[in-house]
């Protein structure tokens, strides 16, 4: 497929009202983006040599879709590599349980782990626990996740997939399960990034599906002794990943950059279509778009993130080598939310500029779009620029089922809707074009 004709397609202007447009586009092109990402590279963890397929596969493009720069930024991290993982319950009733290791997880001894569960409805319950309740066992943290449009459940219970480890580890625990931060009832488990603590030994960490963690539950209400056997083996090296940049060279005020990203990396069970494959081909497309139409005034910098999955790792090597630069970051904007409908716009400018905000909200008020508040992080890798005083935009989609398939086997293109992601696509469009060629200032 020639990249070059993907460009080509409906009449912007018919789609765009704010563009004067006498160019075809395409407004298809964020959707074959990610079609082409997925099916050509699939799954990329970061440090593997997907990953690295994946960036030369972003160099390739970018380059075919008329960027004016491409580059690479490499930094290293630790690696991690998933091995075998297995759990059961060894009495009074045994079974298989369906069962993903937690990214960064160290494994088992080769006999594997048994010892009896003990269970606790938060990692706050768990904090609050005596140690003679713990030494020994396995903690099992079973707390649910509650659907929502914005996802704002996902921060009251991630902590326990993060922490949980290190908490448990403090009493004595032999390892932690934790019940999937998700919200399917589908038998798949959700895996995710979890750290340890130096000071703290490190246990084995992994989650059950929602359908196991129930099964468990239930166990619980009818044995006060319930034996379950984990056996788990991880890699852990040190690896390099790297970030891909591409530009649009602004035509009036090229040093003043509006950065647009997402991130390239994803867990390696599904194919990472929502997570994070729809945000790559919207950013890549947004700024080909434009450059199409008519060279923005100021310069769009696209930046695909290497491993976000891990801890904003590319994110903060990216801050750290744009350091003296993040003074003429103009605003930071993030899609890593899936590929549901935007349905709010929000922002993080200073308060003489939110007149702008509002502004800028009316053009997308076609698209279904209302105007949200000013305390957006802009997504997970522009958050670390905030600190810096980047101002930040948040096109908010619609996450109600977004947790059914991120970090399962289930994140595959399929769950992308095409006239959504249209929708992403025109709002993008709006948002990046207005302030690319505009001169506000949206610190003060």
């Amino acid at each position: 497929m020639k990249i070059r004709s993907l460009l080509f397609g409906l009449s912007l202007s018919a789609i765009f009202p704010v563009f004067a447009a006498t160019t075809v586009l395409n407004q298809d092109l964020a959707y074959q983006l990610v079609e082409s990402l997925t099916t050509e590279i699939g799954p990329r963890i970061a440090g593997s040599e997907a990953d690295r397929r994946a960036a030369d596969w972003a160099v390739r493009h970018f380059k075919a879709l008329g960027y004016d720069k491409v580059w690479t930024e490499a930094f290293e991290m630790p690696g991690w590599t998933r091995g075998q993982a297995s759990l059961e319950v060894v009495s009074p009733f045994p079974q298989p349980l369906v069962l993903t290791s937690l990214g960064g997880s160290i494994g088992t001894p080769a006999h594997g782990i048994s010892a009896e569960v003990v269970m606790f409805d938060s990692i706050e319950a768990l904090q609050q626990a005596n140690k003679s309740q713990v030494q020994g066992k396995i903690v099992f943290i079973n707390k649910p996740m509650l659907k929502d449009k914005s996802g704002s459940f996902y921060g009251q219970v991630v902590a326990a997939r993060a922490r949980g480890a290190v908490e448990a580890a403090k009493l004595g625990a032999q390892a932690i399960l934790i019940r999937s931060v998700g919200t399917s009832n589908n038998r798949f488990a959700h895996t995710g990034t979890m750290k340890y603590d130096p000071a703290v030994p490190a246990i084995p960490a992994v989650a059950v599906s929602v359908p196991d963690a129930q099964n468990l539950a239930r166990m619980l209400t009818k044995t006060d002794k319930l034996v379950l056997k984990l056996q788990m083996n991880n890699q852990l090296e040190q690896a390099k990943s790297q970030n891909v940049i591409a530009e649009i060279t602004g035509s009036e005020r090229p040093e003043e950059i509006v950065l647009i990203g997402a991130h390239l990396d994803s867990w390696d069970q599904g194919t990472g279509a929502l997570d994070d494959g729809a945000g790559v081909g919207l950013v890549m497309a947004t700024a080909a778009l434009l450059k199409q139409q008519q060279r923005p005034k100021r310069t769009v910098r696209v930046v695909l993130y290497g491993n976000e999955e891990g801890g904003l790792l590319g994110a903060r090597a990216y801050a750290e080598q744009h350091q003296q630069e993040l003074a003429k970051h103009v605003v930071a904007a993030e899609s890593d939310f899936g590929a549901g409908r935007i349905w709010q716009l929000q922002s993080r400018f200073g308060e003489k500029a939110l007149p702008f905000a509002k502004s800028l909200q009316q053009k997308m008020a076609h698209l279904g779009i209302e105007l949200g508040g000013n305390d957006t992080h802009g997504g997970p890798d522009v958050s670390v620029l905030v600190p810096a005083g980047v101002p930040v935009i948040g096109l908010m989609q619609d996450g109600t089922d977004y947790f059914d398939y991120h970090h399962t086997p289930n994140d595959t293109l399929d769950k992308i809707d095409p006239q959504a992601l249209k929708q992403n696509l025109q709002a993008w469009l709006l948002m990046t074009d207005t302030v690319a060629n505009s001169t506000v200032d949206l610190r003060k």
